[in-house]
């Protein structure tokens, strides 16, 4: 069980990564605060009292506060980022206390363990704005999601950005042979296919193989093409917390896994062939994401059908336009196989990346 306290916001301004203060004296309380500070991968710092310097308590990002410390701690300086734990749920006197010390939040172990965890491992990794988070997904097969998903992400690590790129579509081939590194060492999807809870953000983008200054989480080569959606909620999750850019490759078809992912992007891009099939399919796809992801637009690839500009295809498919993608022909010359897409950074595919960024940005606060 956790929850705000009544004379405070459930929500302070966050703190700089640092190490974990727990004052306490309940050594049964204490193990599992030790426990779960273990499992964050976190080593705190522990006092039966406020500590001696004021320093440490002032500098501590989060400060827990065992039931029983309660009183010796009322004359600390108030501080944002102070969770009072108990262990007894039917403890009326713990809100009480939480008021005299001025805590935000109040929790009772053992209902509390994964909200903790997962607190004690932002402070570690010193969480900040999670990442500007983009999905691209084919108004029909081969409308070229998957090059502008790479482009786009190519763009973006060119300009200094921290940038994941994520292949969730696993019949599509794999980016990393889009990029050029199907050999490069690091996990790919199956490997995560177990994980639940919190993934650690700096450990997931580690584990990933590297390519052109970004890092690539695509598929294998094996039999494994479904990952269970706890995973892919804990993994792009993971992506997104270490902030810069996250760019999603999407399948056409959206699954529990998918829709995962669906919502947690801030934009989706649908690629729409000028084309009247290529309409009617994308209208089939808009329809099905459009129940799950909040902001979808349309860019628009050439050729044209007679009298289909990108204009007459956002009005087909109800969606606002993004843009018109250009071709960018001979993407893999044999004198520059490691190219990938949008490597070229005169080339038309990246000054419209560079563009999409730019707005994207600017519409997401400057992220």
């Amino acid at each position: 069980m956790t929850g705000p306290t009544p004379e405070t916001p459930a929500h302070g301004p966050q703190r700089a990564a640092g190490v974990p203060l727990i004052v306490t004296e309940d050594p049964l309380l204490l193990d599992d605060l030790l426990r779960l500070c273990a499992a964050a991968g976190a080593t705190p710092e522990v006092h039966p009292g406020p500590p001696g310097r004021r320093s440490v308590w002032e500098g501590a990002p989060l400060v827990l506060i065992g039931d029983d410390a309660a009183r010796r701690v009322r004359g600390a300086p108030r501080r944002p980022g102070v969770v009072l734990v108990g262990r007894d749920q039917d403890d009326p006197g713990v809100w009480r206390h939480a008021v005299e010390i001025g805590a935000d939040h109040v929790l009772v172990l053992p209902d509390g363990e994964q909200w903790l965890t997962d607190r004690i491992a932002d402070v570690v990794e010193g969480v900040g704005r999670p990442a500007l988070t983009v999905g691209v997904i084919g108004g029909r097969g081969g409308a070229g999601a998957s090059t502008l998903a790479c482009a786009l992400a190519v763009t973006s690590a060119r300009c200094g950005v921290r940038t994941l790129l994520v292949d969730a579509d696993p019949l599509g081939g794999g980016l990393d042979v889009l990029l050029g590194g199907e050999a490069a060492e690091g996990l790919r999807w199956p490997a995560f296919a177990t994980s639940r809870g919190r993934l650690g953000g700096g450990a997931l983008e580690e584990s990933l193989p590297s390519l052109h200054s970004l890092r690539v989480l695509s598929w294998d080569r094996g039999d494994c093409v479904h990952v269970p959606p706890d995973a892919v909620r804990a993994v792009l999750a993971a992506a997104r917390r270490g902030g810069g850019a996250v760019v999603v490759d999407l399948p056409r078809r959206v699954d529990e896994g998918v829709a995962e992912i669906l919502a947690q992007l801030d934009l989706g891009v649908l690629v729409v062939p000028a084309e009247i099939r290529a309409v009617a399919a994308a209208g089939r796809v808009a329809s099905m994401a459009g129940m799950v992801l909040r902001d979808l637009r349309v860019a628009v690839r050439g050729p044209h059908a007679p009298g289909l500009d990108g204009a007459e295809v956002a009005r087909l498919l109800g969606l606002p336009l993004l843009g018109e993608v250009p071709a960018e022909p001979d993407l893999r010359p044999p004198a520059a196989a490691s190219l990938p897409p949008g490597a070229a950074p005169r080339a038309p595919l990246s000054r419209f990346c560079r563009q999409f960024w730019d707005r994207a940005a600017a519409s997401a606060g400057g992220r």
